[in-house]
């Protein structure tokens, strides 16, 4: 247990492991009185969380990883939530053990996020941990990081949102900024893309001179693309301070639930003499859904939230014959959450050959942006072609660590 006081406070912060159904329901449904009345705010899908925290059903713990929720409480009343997590294999592959933190979630209140912060330092030290680094939920790709910039508009899908003081909170604490901060991207398809001619030119050059291919998933054979995706990467990002590699295991769970819904000729691979050497996704962006259903919170909710999802769940394309005011709107934004190409075919116009061909399939689906997201600051090549090509960042993300200090240092 930690405890810190607050000298306005007549009670003290205590944190405790949320032990039980009822405290972990009350661990995931705290994020609600956090946003209450924040317009941006995307709920998460409490189905998901609690699937991510069952040991039974959680992929970190089917390879083999462990987790503790923590909460926070002021006398009887909830003021914050955390989780503190190892993953064996990302120790074995960075060879220092590191506790990661993740659902930290509490009011404006800097002893309250201490005391959480302490809570999972403390669990991480009896673990021979070195570090805490986070936020991360559980895994490495849905909603981390702090915001840092881009309060105009709510998140794109696996992106996620927090409170101004978030951030100079994280920085009183002690921690610094683990990595590069990561980018979101807006490219407007409502409006000519800048150098579309020296783009096309590019990919050109790419497809008959160096011998390089566009084509879209075989979801038929969807083991086999999880391979290729798990292989790109590793060997695509394996150069960026801070990478943690991706267990198969972790990709195939990341990439099973988008074969519902995605659309196989905007699911992007590269490929040159039978071999996969870039992949570049292109899915709806769901949030414009989960915005309003609530986080299925309940059971009404979930019926709604499955109407929305059952009318609204492809984008518009050219063959449709209901316009985008029957049944509910259709998707504004199409989102891309990765742009891998291995280190060895940089050079050779792979990112804009596949930038190319989706602008190509994406005409006269009804999208009006493209989000990109996230990409690396420290990324040699990404932010370059999205701001050659017109795009413009829009929200920026920030991941933090801090040394674990020998028991009863005071953070």
């Amino acid at each position: 247990m930690s405890e810190a006081r607050d000298a306005d406070s007549p009670s003290p912060v205590a944190v405790r492991p949320a032990a039980g159904r009822r405290d972990l329901e009350a661990f995931l449904r705290f994020p609600w009185t956090v946003y209450a009345g924040d317009p941006l705010w995307v709920p998460p899908l409490l189905p998901e969380r609690r699937e991510a925290l069952d040991p039974r059903r959680g992929e970190l713990f089917r390879r083999g990883g462990e987790a503790a929720p923590f909460l926070a409480r002021r006398g009887d009343r909830i003021v914050g939530t955390v989780a503190a997590w190892r993953d064996p294999d990302a120790d074995a592959r960075s060879g220092r053990k590191t506790c990661f933190f993740g659902f930290l979630e509490y009011r404006d209140d800097p002893d309250a996020a201490r005391a959480l912060l302490d809570a999972a330092e403390g669990w991480g030290r009896a673990r021979g941990c070195v570090e805490l680094y986070g936020p991360f939920h559980l895994d490495y790709e849905n909603a981390y990081g702090v915001l840092v910039e881009g309060r105009d508009r709510p998140p794109a899908l696996l992106c996620g949102h927090s409170p101004p003081y978030y951030l100079p909170t994280m920085e009183l604490l002690g921690f610094e900024p683990a990595r590069g901060d990561n980018l979101a991207f807006e490219v407007r398809l409502d409006r000519s893309v800048p150098d579309r001619e020296r783009l096309a030119r590019l990919a050109d050059w790419s497809r008959r001179r160096r011998g390089y291919a566009n084509r879209g998933a075989d979801f038929s054979r969807f083991e086999e693309e999880v391979d290729r995706v798990h292989d790109l990467l590793n060997r695509s990002l394996a150069h960026l301070p801070g990478f943690i590699g991706w267990e198969r295991s972790a990709v195939r769970a990341l990439l099973a639930p988008f074969r519902r819904f995605a659309d196989p000729d905007l699911i992007l691979f590269a490929e040159k003499d039978g071999k996969t050497v870039g992949f570049f996704p292109a899915i709806p962006d769901l949030n414009e859904i989960f915005r309003t259903c609530d986080g299925f919170s309940d059971l009404s909710s979930t019926l709604a939230g499955l109407w929305r999802l059952a009318f609204r769940s492809r984008p518009l394309r050219p063959a449709d014959r209901f316009p985008s005011t029957i049944l509910g709107r259709r998707y504004r934004c199409v989102t891309i959450k990765s742009v891998l190409v291995p280190p060895e075919h940089w050079n050779a116009g792979v990112a804009a050959l596949l930038f190319d061909e989706m602008l190509r399939r994406l005409e006269g689906r009804g999208y009006e942006w493209i989000d990109l997201s996230l990409t690396s600051a420290d990324n040699p090549n990404t932010p370059v072609l999205a701001e050659r090509f017109g795009g413009r960042v829009y929200k920026r993300y920030r991941v933090f660590r801090r040394p674990i200090g020998p028991a009863g240092a005071v953070s």
